[in-house]
């Protein structure tokens, strides 16, 4: 992610007001985050959905209560800073400090919630269940990432005549699958033991592995502005090498991180060297110009195979559920969906490319059932589907997407909404995919371990 002056123009006296600044957003992207969530958990859709769409309401599209420097705007433009103003007295370019300084603390805490949440998908990425899928779910997923990738980023350049990096960056964000929401109605279904759903559980891992990958080399080049081919073979190698690197060197991390929590006796023996680990593992996929998430997913796949694993699982929610909202939150934050006002002449390119990608995203994933090969009689419209929903995933693309500055708001929001529709279609389709099917007989629902959101 872009790296940011943190508090560099604060003066002393500001300080008490920008603690104030923070502890009143995190109030309002708390309230908004929980409210959402319940709303969209009764209409049956995932959490984190409703998150983002809250996330809309109180941001530059609606509220104006949670909204940030960029995209030229000022502190006037926030009702919580005017809140501020009026109760301290404060002039202009105090205020601008504050304005800035707040929206700085409250991205660092974003950005430490999106590791967490790498963090946390990489624990539940289970490495011996890929091991079974075997072949055809590699497949499938090699068919699902670079599909959509190729069509969205050359759709992008040929049609829309957008830059190469954020084509690419656009093109990257469609290849993502949510583990979480696919298992999860795979699991409503009884489903999550056919062949079609290890398929596509499998293959949803391989993908999330795959388009960390690619979302590490992209937000890579975008620091440097330019595309560089032996930048990108490095890029790709490099983080290829410290992924299966990691995994690799998994056994002596797991055997030192046992050893450690069974020598610890107070509070926090489990947790605390688990995030020790996961953010060093962070800190060495930033400090070799790859991205943080990369490290933190790494630390979850190495951790995942340690006997503790289960009560690092339940240890990490309640950390998860504190600061991964403010990520999400703050991506619809920042979503200015005025910009696809098809009443503005100059919108309606914007709306387009929303459709483009949308289509791009279906098209993409469908395709990948007929990638399962060796399977006769199989569900391919089933495997295809399952592979469509963005979720979680996908708002991590926009998300870093939104703070690196490489795209623009147009393609920023065009992106949200395909995520949206992706993964609010996909579990009534895949309900009749799997109805439709007439030699399948359905297989008693199973305990799976999907993330909260």
């Amino acid at each position: 992610m872009a790296a940011m002056p943190f508090l560099a123009t604060v003066v002393p006296e500001d300080s008490p007001i920008i603690l104030s600044g923070v502890l009143l957003t995190l109030v309002i992207i708390y309230f908004a985050s929980k409210i959402g969530a319940e709303a969209a958990k009764r209409f049956d859709f995932p959490p984190v959905l409703g998150e983002l769409v809250a996330g809309v309401v109180v941001g530059v599209s609606a509220l104006h209560l949670v909204i940030f420097p960029e995209g030229g705007l000022s502190a006037a433009d926030s009702v919580l800073m005017s809140a501020l103003q009026g109760l301290n007295q404060l002039e202009p370019e105090a205020l601008t400090r504050i304005f800035e300084s707040q929206s700085e603390v409250i991205s660092v805490l974003a950005e430490i919630g999106v590791i967490i949440l790498l963090f946390e998908i990489g624990l539940e990425s289970d490495l011996r269940q890929l091991k079974e899928v075997g072949v055809q779910a590699t497949v499938v997923a090699c068919v699902g990432v670079a599909a959509p990738f190729a069509a969205g980023t050359a759709g992008l350049m040929l049609l829309f005549h957008t830059a190469a990096i954020p084509a690419i960056f656009a093109g990257a964000a469609l290849t993502a699958t949510s583990i979480g929401i696919t298992s999860k109605v795979l699991s409503e279904l009884g489903q999550i033991k056919s062949k079609e759903g290890q398929i596509i559980v499998g293959a949803a891992v391989i993908d999330d592995v795959l388009g960390i990958i690619v979302l590490a080399v992209v937000a890579s080049l975008a620091k440097t502005g330019e595309i560089d081919v032996v930048n990108v073979i490095y890029l790709i190698v490099s983080a290829t090498a410290f992924l299966i690197g990691s995994i690799l060197l998994g056994g002596v991390f797991n055997k030192t991180f046992v050893a450690i929590v069974d020598q610890l006796k107070t509070r926090g023996n489990v947790v605390i060297p688990a995030f020790i680990f996961a953010f060093f593992m962070a800190f060495l996929g930033n400090a070799i110009h790859l991205e943080a998430i990369l490290g933190a997913f790494a630390a979850g796949l190495v951790l995942d195979e340690t006997d503790a694993r289960n009560e690092l699982d339940e240890l990490i929610k309640p950390i998860a559920d504190l600061l991964v909202p403010i990520f999400f939150v703050t991506v619809g934050a920042r979503a200015d969906l005025g910009v696809l006002n098809p009443a503005v002449p100059e919108n309606r390119a914007g709306l387009l490319i929303a459709v483009f990608l949308v289509l791009v995203a279906i098209a993409g994933k469908l395709i990948t059932g007929w990638a399962a090969f060796g399977q006769p009689g199989i569900n391919r419209w089933a495997i295809g589907v399952g592979m469509i929903p963005r979720g979680e995933v996908g708002l991590v693309f926009a998300g870093i997407g939104s703070a690196s500055g490489i795209l623009d708001k147009p393609l920023e929001v065009s992106i949200i909404i395909m995520v949206i529709l992706t993964t609010f279609l996909a579990p009534p389709f895949l309900r009749v995919a799997f109805g439709s099917s007439t030699d399948l007989i359905p297989e008693p629902s199973t305990p799976v371990k999907v993330t909260s959101e």
